[in-house]
């Protein structure tokens, strides 16, 4: 069948959405490390607003720290692709023409930097999940024995992370006059923005402390809140849409109609006028400790515990009415952690979650949310706990998902069937483990995880103890009726 392309665009069905701009006449305004499903349905979509606005500045080049799949979907379609949004029996498909040329960083590193160094380039966003990094998730320090970020210390001249693009390119901003970037982490990281900032600082400092001195007085890394379900797309649904437009699209994103970006609003050059979605605010912090504790920390406990309950979908997890009581007992105890800004109703917030993760559409894996658990579950889950003991209160809902994060070590769920761990410290977890002979032990094993347990964790006894019973019930009795049972001792 024919692709999507700037070709095909004319032949697609009139309720099909699709750019009113031209896209001859874009510039590059922003460039994306670490192009995924996720951008393509959140920041790539809020540049597309602001083309379809009429201001012409904010074209996308993307670009993929490692794989080529992305480029090799998007190549033979222009870069053009369809979000789909779908809610029930609702769906809308638009096509999205923001993303004017995917990159592959270690195939064309000269070229990567020397866009993110053009003038034009007034943004640099990313979504590189927390372990691209490269910062020790507890005190955000460089993992300085990282091989990519090992070789990116030596040297800049064919970087290997994400950092070391920016330092590198920022180097060369610098050398020929112009203003820095801005750059705009898009993870779901706490200070996301402090940590960006301190891991660029850390890592130009070790190469030029000139050079950390300017970015530090001009450079601008702003807090920001992202939030969107984008779950992995399937060939069901590219064959599904190919049937509705005449045309296949291999790089389509699915997602659900709420979205949300709130942006530190601190620039260090020209911004867009940001259209619906996207709140600019002094404060973000309020923002991203509901949507870490709340949204995310009831996506990794349904993840884990749905997860080795066999469940393969948020919705289908949230079916059972003992996992639909755990979610709300989990929020009951993460809500009195947080200062909301005035602004969110958190009562209101909780129930357009629960409305969220209802939404059979998504078709939302389990398994999927539950990747790199040991880069998620310090700030989802960790950090509540530890806000709670400080002020003599239960833990017991939040510590289930951490003790079913131990559980999920064993690649077995449930019903006996077999899984492989995705987590950067898999390796590391299994030696860990591959001693323990029992639930304690195994705990203890994991407590002294510095690179993931907060120093105030690791000894505390009430976590440790309720970290012993629950794992202790879901290895002996699986994991729904650790749900189950999770009403009766909170």
């Amino acid at each position: 069948m024919t692709r999507l392309s700037q070709a095909t665009l004319g032949g697609l069905p009139g309720d099909v959405l699709r750019p009113t701009y031209d896209r001859d006449a874009v510039k590059v305004g922003v460039v994306h490390l670490g192009i995924g499903a996720f951008h393509r349905a959140h920041q790539a979509a809020m540049f597309d607003d602001v083309l379809s606005a009429g201001d012409l500045r904010w074209g996308i080049v993307a670009a993929s720290l490692r794989s080529p799949a992305v480029r090799d979907q998007m190549a033979p379609q222009d870069g053009l692709y369809t979000m789909l949004v779908r809610d029930g029996q609702q769906q809308t498909a638009r096509i999205m023409g923001a993303v004017q040329k995917v990159l592959i960083a270690p195939e064309a590193p000269a070229e990567l930097l020397a866009v993110m160094a053009a003038p034009d380039t007034q943004i640099v966003t990313l979504t590189i999940t927390e372990k691209g990094y490269k910062l020790d998730p507890a005190s955000g320090a460089l993992i300085e024995d990282d091989p990519q970020l090992a070789a990116d210390m030596l040297s800049l001249e064919t970087p290997r992370t994400a950092l070391g693009y920016i330092v590198a390119a920022l180097a060369m901003r610098r050398s020929a006059g112009l203003k820095p970037f801005t750059a705009i982490s898009c993870d779901n990281l706490p200070h996301n923005g402090a940590r960006l900032r301190g891991g660029v600082l850390a890592l130009a400092r070790h190469h030029d402390p000139d050079l950390a001195v300017w970015i530090e007085a001009y450079g601008a890394f702003p807090e920001t809140m992202v939030d969107r379900i984008v779950p992995a797309t399937t060939p069901q649904d590219v064959a599904d849409l190919a049937q509705r437009l005449g045309v296949e699209d291999h790089a389509m994103v699915k997602t659900e109609p709420f979205t949300q970006w709130v942006i530190e609003d601190h620039f260090c050059g020209p911004r867009p006028a940001f259209g619906a979605g996207v709140q600019l605010t002094a404060a973000v912090a309020p923002w991203e400790e509901a949507k870490l504790r709340l949204l995310n920390g009831a996506h990794s406990g349904i993840a884990y515990l749905g997860g080795l309950a066999g469940l393969a979908h948020v919705h289908e997890v949230l079916q059972r009415p003992e996992a639909r009581a755990f979610v709300e007992q989990l929020w009951d105890e993460a809500q009195t952690t947080l200062s909301p800004p005035p602004e969110l109703d958190i009562a209101a917030y909780r129930k357009a979650l629960m409305a969220r993760f209802d939404n059979s559409t998504l078709m939302h894996r389990t398994h999927q949310i539950a990747m790199d658990g040991s880069q998620k579950l310090p700030q989802r889950l960790l950090a509540p706990i530890m806000a709670r003991l400080a002020a003599g209160q239960g833990i017991e809902a939040l510590s289930l998902p951490v003790a079913g994060w131990i559980r999920w070590q064993a690649g077995r769920d449930d019903t006996g069937e077999t899984f492989a761990i995705d987590d950067p410290l898999a390796g590391v977890m299994a030696q860990r483990l591959a001693g323990a002979a029992d639930a304690e032990a195994r705990v203890d094993a994991v407590l002294g995880l510095e690179a993931v347990v907060p120093p105030a964790l690791q000894d505390h006894t009430q976590f440790r103890a309720a970290l012993i019973r629950w794992l202790t019930i879901l290895e002996t009795q699986g994991a729904l009726v650790a749900l189950a049972l999770c009403k009766d001792v909170s």
